[in-house]
């Protein structure tokens, strides 16, 4: 094997893994991590990104004397980190090198451990890593002065959401407080546009430093052709025939099934019980250590299923699976892709996925869904807008972090990156202001309105960018089964009052309305399960025009059973008044009831629904398929409207009620709170494209 790593290393992947070669990724990753470039590596779910990002950072730890920690290893998910540490762990042994982990679960005897003896790598999460900056515990100058390089697992998980602004704003204040740059590394499963989630990572180092896309099993090809895969789309009809499908298909098999909300998980593992089906459950409101059984327990087992939310799409390893079934359709071809990856691991085995939509309107997203897969589409990941909630977040965070910060120079700690540089200007005067930060001397401090608002626990609320629901969490006897929503504790109920949670009933002993405690023990049957939604983005621009090509007759490339067949053309016929292939149509109903039915997708009709607001019903009533037009519109008068609409493309009306989700917006000034939200939902280059169409008027009788 003749590649630049450590002869040590070289020696373990031979005779201690029993690796003949490389993998192409891995043997590609070399060279340009070895020279210190910042870099995207890019392959599927179990392509072996890991092991091409260490071997070579191991590489230059060996070869340029680091002292720990000098790498940190980011990830999305506590529940990655505590699968990766046993084998990051063996690979830095081979050096004589040491990981730890650190996160919220980890116990405050091991951090002191930590502390006093500083590893090499260092295992953690955003938030956690934020909160190490912030504490009294932690010498933060002294602790990080031996930093050289970060890792970022799953960076395009970061990349699409506000976790990602602050990984960015975290990572810049790291790169201040150590004075030079660290090589940043991202892992990443296949993505729309590696070269600017790249120049996303690189923050303000973007065009100062090298950096490579590394992506050698992902070719591109002028034509695109269907992926390799056996892949099936049935439909069903309802969640009970699921159930029977799968307890009846692939007896002896490890199969995962994936659900798009946890009140659906619960449901379809009590039926596959019902079934006689060992079956395990997976959801981020079952408790870290129901989760960690059931998917330790999975992985050790064969004949079994394990059902969950996209908790499992990223890289934890359950052990080797035969197959993947997913109920109705995931919100994103790159979501499928990583599910898909999930199988197909053996030498004799192919990538499976068999879909069991159980609604009509499932049936074709899943049809839509799977027709961009084949045309070889995935959406591009693209940072939120305008992340002003964010800079008043590391504003204060900062000002924790160092105690007293000059009023003039707290932008040198985000090296220039926007929007943390002197744009931001604004929002710090408004926290000084409003009490959010004191000012003496010229000298920023914490504030008696921060310390009011985010001070609880050491400011821990301070360092997660995300406002979680308010849930209960639910105990047999001292364990911790999960958590639940208020509303299954407050409606009423004849008789008494049974949940389901981890795919069993338990009936409620006593709730600590306090403490938000609920106390369950066992009981047959009857249990209820719901969550509330979040914020509600709906389906994209891309995915919903997809939709309409398959009502218009385009077919997915994959097996579709004759009940998919069957459905999908009664779907057809039942929409075939609402879609053309010349253009938009804009329906009239018998009823008087007139509607333009876009297909564009939520945010693109938010934005066409403001800048048309004259002719909208006044209750602006939309989803991701249509828009609801006053009655007595005509089209001699949309004709006029939209000839300029174009032009003028109006942001969404946001009502201020809805900043109440958008974690750190009472610490900005309304006005800019309420612009954070409408840019985020308004896709002006979708309504442009809408409005460029024309549109066809149409009455039904």
């Amino acid at each position: 094997m003749s590649v630049a790593l450590d002869p040590v290393l070289l020696h373990h992947i031979v005779n201690t893994l029993g690796w003949p070669d490389l993998r192409p990724l891995q043997r590609a990753a070399v060279a340009p991590l070895t020279a210190g470039d910042d870099a995207l590596l890019l392959a599927p779910t179990a392509g072996g990104k890991t092991e091409a990002a260490i071997f070579p950072i191991l590489t230059r730890m060996a070869t340029e004397g680091w002292t720990g920690p000098s790498v940190l290893y980011l990830c999305p998910l506590k529940a990655l980190l505590n699968n990766l540490e046993p084998r990051l762990e063996r690979y830095a042994d081979w050096i004589g090198r040491r990981v730890a982990l650190w996160h919220g679960d980890v116990t405050a005897g091991k951090r002191r451990a930590i502390l006093a003896a500083r590893p090499d790598i260092l295992l953690t999460t955003p938030e956690s890593l934020e909160s190490m900056l912030v504490s009294v515990n932690v010498d933060h100058r002294a602790f990080f002065s031996g930093l050289r390089a970060v890792i970022v697992d799953e960076v395009h998980a970061f990349a699409g959401d506000d976790r990602g602004w602050h990984l960015l704003a975290v990572l810049e204040r790291l790169t201040h407080l150590v004075g030079s740059p660290l090589q940043r590394v991202g892992l990443s499963a296949t993505v729309g546009n590696p070269g600017q989630l790249l120049d996303w990572l690189q923050g303000a180092g973007a065009g100062q430093r090298p950096a490579t896309v590394v992506a050698p099993d992902l070719p591109v090809t002028a034509t695109p052709r269907v992926p390799p895969g056996d892949i099936e789309l049935d439909y069903v009809g309802s969640l009970p025939n699921a159930a029977k499908i799968i307890a009846a298909l692939h007896a002896g098999e490890k199969r995962l099934v994936f659900c798009e909300a946890r009140q659906t998980v619960e449901q379809l593992g009590q039926l596959l019980r019902g079934h006689g089906i060992t079956t395990f459950l997976s959801h981020a409101s079952l408790s870290t250590d129901e989760r960690r059984r059931s998917e330790t327990a999975f992985a050790e087992a064969r004949d079994c299923v394990i059902v969950s939310t996209s908790t499992l799409e990223l890289g934890i390893d359950v052990g080797d699976l035969d197959r993947v079934i997913q109920i109705d359709s995931p919100a994103t071809v790159a979501s499928f892709l990583q599910r898909l990856g999930r199988t197909g691991r053996r030498a004799d085995t192919v990538r499976n996925c068999l879909f069991l939509t159980v609604r009509g309107e499932s049936l074709v997203q899943a049809a839509a869904l799977l027709h961009l897969w084949g045309s070889g589409w995935v959406e591009p990941v693209t940072p939120t807008p305008e992340p002003r909630h964010i800079v008043a977040q590391q504003l204060m965070a900062l000002c924790l972090q160092e105690h007293r910060v000059g009023d003039q120079l707290w932008p040198e700690w985000w090296n220039g990156l926007a929007p943390f540089d002197r744009g931001a200007e604004p929002i710090a005067r408004h926290l000084a202001g409003q009490g959010y930060l004191d000012n003496d001397g010229g000298m920023y401090f914490i504030g008696p309105e921060a310390e009011k608002r985010f001070g609880r626990r050491h400011f821990m609320d301070m360092t997660a960018v995300f406002l979680g629901p308010p849930e209960f969490t639910v105990f047999v006897g001292r364990d911790e089964l999960g958590r639940i929503d208020p509303c299954l504790l407050t409606e009423e109920v004849p008789g008494p009052r049974r949940l389901l949670l981890a795919g069993r009933s338990w009936q409620v002993t006593y709730i600590d309305w306090k403490r938000r405690r609920c106390f369950v023990e066992p009981t047959e049957s009857g249990g209820k399960a719901r969550w509330t939604a979040g914020g509600f983005a709906g389906t994209g621009f891309e995915l919903t025009r997809a939709t309409r090509e398959v009502l218009l007759g385009a077919d997915p490339p994959v097996k579709l059973t004759r009940r998919a067949m069957d459905q999908l053309a009664t779907q057809q016929e039942k929409l075939s008044s609402v879609v053309h292939p010349g253009g938009t149509v804009v329906l009239r109903a018998d009823n008087h009831d007139l509607r333009w039915w876009t297909w564009a997708g939520f945010r693109a009709n938010a934005t066409l629904a403001a800048t048309l607001s004259e002719v909208v019903d006044p209750a602006q009533r939309f989803d991701d398929r249509y828009i609801r037009l006053r009655e007595d519109l005509t089209p001699a008068s949309w004709r006029a409207l939209t000839a300029d609409a174009a032009d003028r493309l109006c942001l969404p009306e946001v009502s201020t009620k809805a900043l109440d989700g958008l974690k750190f917006s009472a610490a900005l000034p309304e006005r800019l709170a309420v612009a954070t939200l409408a840019a985020r939902l308004a896709d002006l280059t979708g309504a442009a494209r809408i409005l460029a169409e024309p549109a066809r008027f149409v009455a039904v009788r």
